[in-house]
Formats: structure tokens, C-alpha cells, sequence
């Protein structure tokens, strides 16, 4: 979970973040952060001619991609050189087989969120090759994600020169606690501040249950 997510997410409140290049660059210095990768995501339907599976799409440039550790040491096939450069893909494993493809083919992704015309907003559809395919070992994320580069998921998901989300990756994402106080005040803005346990707390929760429930039953 802490190798393919950020330890700290940061969300905007009164406007859009497309001040995302300089905030990034503040937060990289902040003691304790070892990368702020700017994010675009969004909900989208992968397809090929043999399959279909609901993703979750997320725009990220090339360099920040290449240190997220959970993608960039996990590459199976293709590669990410040159990934902003190109119209590629970069897609997990499970869905890779799920669809019955490999490094390039297409894939076509569909979301209902497209451009505005005078008759209400229309869907986009639009085929992508297969740059690169990873394979983190969890097969939510393997079955899920999607990632393209910034540029084309801004255009994509009709958000120019927006992202989404800034992701923060920590040197120590149990101490967590620590560096959120001086990562809200190096936005020197209005951000919203979660964390990687926030986000996940179901999952954690029916963890310490199986825990409890297993010490019960051995006892």
C-alpha cells in the first residue's frame, strides 16, 4: 500500500491547483519528504477486443512515475523511458491478462466525463498503447490501475493545467504524524490533509478483527 500510494494526500479547498509545479517543489523540501508527485486521476472503462474492466486512471509525469518504487521497480514488460513524450499506457499485470494484452496493443479507455457540446456532455473515448506493464503482487492494484502521462490525463479528464491531488511520499511513513504540521505549512495555502492509514482504515480494521479473531481461536 505505501510502495504504489502516497504516505500523505493533499487536496485543495477554495481553488484549483495550478500552482501544482511550485507546490510541488515546496513540499519536496520539507524535512522528511523524499518525493511530492502531482496527480491526475479519474474513473474510466477499459477495453479490448476480448474483454472490459472499470480502472482507476491517474495522469503522472514521467520522473515521478519512475519513483513511485511500487511501479517503477515492478516493470514486467516495456518500459518507461520516454513515457511523457508518448500517447502509452502503463497497466498492471492482472489486467493486462484480463484483457488479452501485451506491450503494444491497445487499449481503449471510455468515460461518460468528455466535452461539453450544445447537447449536453458527450463521452470520450480514445485507444492508448501498451508502453509498459507492472506487477506490484496485489491484485487490486495489478486489476485497477492505469497510469498516462500528465499531460494527456489533463486533457483527458478536462482538466488543463489542473491536477487532482498531490501525493507525498515520506522517508518513514510510520512517523507520518511528524512531517504532516510542516507539509500544511509549506502549502502557504487552503489544503486538505490525509494520510495513507486514513485512507485504508477499513482495510486495517478487518485486519486487527482477523487478528483478535485468530489469537481467540489458537488460545
Amino acid at each position: 500500500i505505501v510502495g504504489i500510494n502516497g504516505h500523505v494526500f493533499v487536496t485543495p479547498i477554495d481553488k484549483l491547483f495550478t500552482d501544482y509545479t511550485d507546490l510541488s517543489d515546496r513540499l519536496s523540501k520539507v524535512a522528511g519528504v523524499r518525493a511530492a508527485i502531482p496527480l491526475v486521476e479519474g474513473q474510466a472503462f477499459a477495453s479490448s477486443p476480448s474483454n472490459g474492466s472499470g480502472v482507476l486512471v491517474r495522469g503522472v509525469e514521467g520522473p515521478g512515475l519512475a519513483r513511485i518504487t511500487g511501479i517503477g521497480s515492478t516493470i514486467r514488460q516495456g518500459s518507461l523511458a520516454d513515457f511523457d513524450t508518448g500517447a502509452g499506457i502503463a497497466i498492471g499485470k492482472r489486467l493486462a491478462d484480463s484483457l488479452a494484452v501485451q506491450v503494444g496493443d491497445t487499449v481503449t479507455l471510455g468515460t461518460p466525463r468528455g466535452a461539453a457540446t450544445p447537447f449536453g456532455t458527450a463521452p470520450r473515448v480514445k485507444a492508448y498503447p501498451v508502453k509498459a506493464i507492472f506487477e506490484i503482487g496485489m491484485s487490486e492494484f495489478d486489476l485497477t490501475f492505469v497510469y498516462m502521462p500528465l499531460t494527456e490525463a489533463q486533457a483527458y479528464f478536462n482538466k488543463p493545467g489542473d491536477v487532482t491531488v498531490i501525493e507525498v511520499f515520506v522517508d518513514d511513513p510510520e512517523r507520518v504524524d511528524e512531517a504532516r504540521e510542516a507539509i500544511d505549512l509549506a502549502a502557504e495555502r487552503p489544503v486538505i490533509l490525509t494520510d495513507w492509514r486514513q485512507r485504508n482504515r477499513s482495510f486495517f480494521s478487518a485486519l486487527e478483527v482477523e487478528r483478535n479473531l485468530m489469537f481467540i481461536i489458537l488460545s
